[in-house]
């Protein structure tokens, strides 16, 4: 649905109001639907003078570059894990839930939701986890959990950084890291980075480049960015030049719904912005396999 669709309320069982109707705004393509549109409308990306990257992260994340009033978009499958799936301990970031770490020597210290007992780890906290164990070590750039500490246990299969131990969880399992889990992180990140990858080897730009990086989603408005970018998630720039804005989306939804001129923006913003098919960009394989490793993130135009 590339253009606007308007509907009667009460044509698809919505009791809303007489006479009310249902507004979608625009697609740009399959994956890159109206909820980007809406927060490209929000991130004002269309009047960008200078190179800007607008990143909604989720399971499915989209970037948009805007580059001379040009938007480019792609869609990458970044998948649950910065949400808490396919993560042995992770949940959403609810009371409880571990959401930033740092390892300093032998201790492990933990900001948790609420400052309620520990009963998983969110997205920023398995982030701020990655980042630091890589920064010491003990995960080496391949994603291995390969270097010694007293919180690495071996004695299961895979190997695990315990957060919280047993002995403080009143008998239940500890809450940790496992391999697996970094191996999820790794295909997660490196969706993110191949996707913005694709989008300045496309332009033709360096990441360096780069005025403006808008970070915006749940998950998103709660990452150290110098976890995401220690890792090689974002690019290598001054923390100056990032946003965390929120949900873009959902503040460009309220704006198509209350004013008739914002309507006719998303329109406009969704004929003029490009999809590039990530899956057949050049050399995506190599520039995925590539993102999984824990290392800086360096871009240079093609």
């Amino acid at each position: 649905m590339r253009d606007a669709l308007d509907i009667k309320a009460r044509e698809v069982g919505l009791r809303i109001g007489r006479g009310a109707y249902i507004h979608f705004p625009p697609n740009i393509a399959g994956f890159v639907g109206s909820d980007h549109v809406a927060a490209l409308l929000a991130t004002n990306a269309g009047a960008a003078t200078a190179p800007m990257l607008v990143i909604d992260i989720g399971t499915n994340t989209e970037v948009c570059l805007a580059v001379d009033g040009h938007l480019t978009s792609v869609s990458c499958a970044s998948g649950p894990a910065f949400e808490g799936g396919h993560i042995r301990d992770g949940m959403r970031a609810a009371s409880g839930a571990i959401e930033h770490v740092q390892i300093d020597g032998d201790d492990v210290r933990l900001q948790v939701v609420d400052n309620a007992a520990p009963a998983g780890i969110c997205g920023s906290g398995i982030l701020d986890a990655l980042a630091e164990l890589s920064a010491h070590g003990i995960v080496d750039p391949k994603g291995r959990l390969s270097g010694e500490h007293p919180r690495v246990k071996r004695d299961g299969h895979p190997p695990e950084f315990v957060l919280v131990p047993k002995e403080q969880r009143h008998g239940k399992q500890a809450l940790s890291i496992t391999q697996g889990d970094i191996r999820q992180l790794q295909l997660a990140k490196a969706a993110i980075a191949t996707g913005i990858q694709a989008l300045l080897e496309h332009a033709g730009i360096d990441s360096s480049q780069l005025s403006t990086v808008i970070v915006a989603g749940a998950f998103g408005s709660y990452i150290d960015l110098r976890s995401a970018i220690s890792v090689g998630m974002l690019p290598d720039l001054p923390l100056s030049r990032f946003r965390q804005v929120g949900n873009a989306a959902g503040a460009g939804a309220k704006m198509v719904l209350s004013s008739l001129s914002r309507r006719a923006e998303a329109r406009t913003l969704a004929r003029q912005a490009d999809y590039l098919e990530l899956a057949t960009a050049p050399g995506f394989m190599k520039h995925f396999i590539d993102n999984t490793s824990l290392v800086p993130f360096i871009s240079r135009g093609g």
